[in-house]
């Protein structure tokens, strides 16, 4: 029997690693609202706060709170707890990488008794813990924060995470700059962006969760951006499709729902056209949009089914999948990566090859078609005084029913059929 040995990583060097796993700032954010979200939270409040290279970030939350014995094991790295059916959590890395990726300094503050204002507060300082090579978690008392560490907890139970020292996010020449401070004023315009998208389902009510959510950033409310616009009357439903997939053991369903958007000239308003582009803008949004238990890991792409392209960008399609698939989908722990299973890469490519053609026929009807709401016909601008209307070209020929004006694969008009019809077309 050989011998065996305890090896403990060195926590200069992985502590420093793990901060290049991959996380931007939206996303960094959005894992921690997961968390939020998993102690049955209703209102996150998000405050990020210019002050040169004193700035921070912090997420607070009116949920559960955590026990002190609760709290050290969600500051270990590879937390050793068991995740709920239900719960968006899933490697034990999220908040402890999530937040490195963007800072120096992790404060976690938690109150569980909302008739005691008992508050445990733990800290990693990745400086500390250079210095001294160790897995040194710091615990402070109240009177060792600062106000914004503990001050959304005096009234409620809840969680509190501040991130600080952010090198990651103030990378520049002078962190006390305007630039700087524009800087960060555009972040907090993508991290709304990305919240509004990714947790839409939640804040719009339609998530499976009976608990509301509201997310603030600096106050504001963060309004859901439904990516498949389906507030728009032109907006096109399909019918939705189920898949199995055979996973360790168990047969899974996946649920399969095709939309095809309005082209510009049957939005509402140029308003909401512009608004339905999302924060990718409209051909990279194009696509499948995964979800995991309501919670959005992929927005747009074609998975390498098919290539974006200029005339499919209307096509959307949202796809759920269970939680108990996680590894066949092999979603990385920054929730952003996702890889479709063999087993459904056949039937997938099928539904977004038809789904993409009708929303190239949709795409490609012309001009007047379908005129905006609210919007008049322009008058036929009248002949000069004594000249007569010039007469049609003798090969003209009568206008195209819709989807068959298309283009030929050399750019040039040309007719086609119409692609078949997918069930459930508007």
């Amino acid at each position: 029997m050989p011998q065996s040995l305890t090896v403990i990583p060195s926590a200069r060097r992985l502590m420093e690693s793990l901060r290049d796993i991959g996380y931007e700032l939206p996303a960094a954010v959005a894992d921690l609202v997961d968390n939020s979200l998993d102690a049955e939270a209703t209102q996150v409040d998000i405050t990020i706060a210019f002050k040169g290279t004193r700035s921070w970030l912090r997420i607070a939350d009116n949920g559960r709170g955590m026990t002190a014995a609760r709290l050290n094991e969600a500051m270990r790295y590879g937390t050793e707890r068991d995740y709920a059916e239900a719960e968006l959590g899933k490697f034990g890395l999220g908040m402890k990488t999530a937040s490195l990726s963007q800072c120096r300094q992790l404060t976690v503050a938690t109150r569980t008794n909302p008739d005691r204002r008992e508050i445990e507060v733990r800290r990693w300082d990745i400086d500390r813990v250079k210095e001294t090579d160790t897995w040194e978690l710091a615990r402070l008392s109240t009177q060792e924060c600062r106000p914004h560490h503990i001050a959304p907890l005096q009234d409620h139970a809840g969680t509190v995470v501040v991130w600080e020292l952010l090198d990651r996010v103030l990378a520049y020449r002078l962190p006390d700059g305007v630039a700087a401070e524009h800087g960060l004023t555009s972040l907090a315009r993508e991290v709304e962006e990305h919240l509004a998208m990714v947790f839409h389902r939640f804040l719009s009510g339609q998530a499976r969760r009976s608990l509301p959510l509201t997310i603030t950033i600096n106050g504001n409310p963060v309004p859901a951006w439904d990516p498949f616009a389906r507030d728009e009357p032109q907006t096109c439903r399909l019918d939705r499709r189920t898949l199995n997939l055979h996973h360790e053991g168990r047969s899974h369903t996946i649920t399969v729902q095709p939309y095809i958007l309005p082209n510009q000239t049957q939005f509402s308003t140029t308003r909401a056209w512009e608004a339905a582009s999302g924060p990718r803008k409209w051909n990279r949004q194009q696509g499948f949009y995964i979800y995991r238990e309501d919670r959005m890991i992929q927005s747009g792409g074609w998975n390498r089914l098919r290539t974006l392209d200029e005339h499919t960008k209307l096509a959307r399609i949202a796809v759920d999948i269970p939680r108990a698939v996680d590894t066949a989908f092999e979603i990385n722990v920054s929730k952003m990566r996702v890889i479709i299973p063999a087993e459904l890469r056949e039937p997938l490519k099928a539904i977004a090859s038809t789904v993409a053609n009708r929303a190239q026929a949709v795409y490609r009807q012309r001009d007047g078609q379908h005129p905006r709401r609210g919007s008049r016909p322009t008058p036929p601008v009248p002949p000069p005084p004594g000249r007569r209307p010039a007469p049609p070209p003798v090969d003209s020929e009568p206008p195209r029913p819709a989807g068959t004006d298309r283009l030929s694969s050399n750019g040039d008009r040309g007719a086609e059929p119409a692609p078949p019809p997918y069930p459930g077309m508007c």
